[in-house]
């Protein structure tokens, strides 16, 4: 993904619904890459949006957080005449899939965002409707301000964005990848002081994320449970596989998502 350009309501969805745990298992091989991707098992990764255009234009991934909320990139600059595609997996002309395509009615960017460090790279989507919850459709849990996610530790990042840099376009069917979490000393050794704390880097292995997969999730387990610890924010230009992406970090973000929510 490269600039690629993620309260009492959360544990009440986890309650009623179960965050976290899809009803479609997730298959991941170790190393897959979204660049030379490897195409998700369909509706394995049920919190996954397309943000598209009014034409049917993919230009950002988002998580679904709750019945009424997605969380994406700042950078997706997200406005209420875009489309939120909910239990989508391939976005290809012709599937027969059910699709649930709700316009945002309001979009909440942090007040600290700041276009030229990436800082902050959040926003926060309130439906206009709320997501029907599903088999395909159901909300991954957010990591809280005090858990910790060590370095090496092995998530997974899904999207649909390029494949390779100079691809013509992104694939139809949602793709994924298998990345090792870096900290943020190892990612300061690629980024240098690009790198702040309300970011998260992992890839450099293998695989990496592309443009088009920005504001979709990095997950990671925890506790049984697929948990949001980053959302797609930037990295190579030509998304190198051997260059970490790097990712907002939600433990840091979690007290603003929190705020948010309880206000709106």
């Amino acid at each position: 993904m490269a600039f690629l350009w993620i309260v009492s309501c959360l544990a009440f969805v986890s309650a009623a619904y179960g965050c976290g745990v899809p009803d479609v298992p997730p298959v991941v091989s170790g190393y897959a890459r979204i660049v030379n991707g490897e195409e998700a098992v369909p509706h394995s990764w049920p919190w996954q949006v397309s943000l598209q255009q009014s034409n049917g234009f993919h230009f950002c991934g988002g998580s679904l957080i709750n019945e009424n909320w997605v969380v994406t990139a700042a950078h997706c600059n997200v406005r209420t005449y875009h489309v939120v595609n909910i239990g989508e997996h391939d976005k290809g002309y012709g599937t027969t899939e059910v699709v649930q395509k709700i316009k945002p009615a309001q979009v909440f960017t942090h007040p600290k965002w700041n276009p030229r460090t990436i800082n902050n790279d959040i926003s926060l989507i309130k439906l206009s409707t709320p997501a029907k919850m599903s088999a395909n459709v159901s909300p991954v849990c957010m990591a809280e301000s005090s858990d910790s996610f060590e370095a090496g530790m092995k998530c997974v990042t899904s999207g649909w964005g390029l494949m390779r840099y100079n691809a013509p376009s992104t694939p139809n069917k949602l793709q994924q990848a298998a990345l090792p979490l870096l900290s943020n000393e190892q990612c300061k050794k690629h980024w240098g002081s690009n790198i702040s704390g309300v970011m998260i880097c992992a890839g450099g292995d293998g695989a990496t994320s592309c443009m088009g997969d920005s504001g979709g999730p990095l997950v990671c387990e925890k506790a049984g449970a697929w948990t949001l610890v980053g959302i797609v924010s930037w990295g190579s230009s030509r998304c190198s596989t051997s260059t970490p992406a790097v990712y907002a970090r939600v433990t840091e973000l979690r007290s603003w998502v929190d705020q948010t929510l309880a206000a709106n």
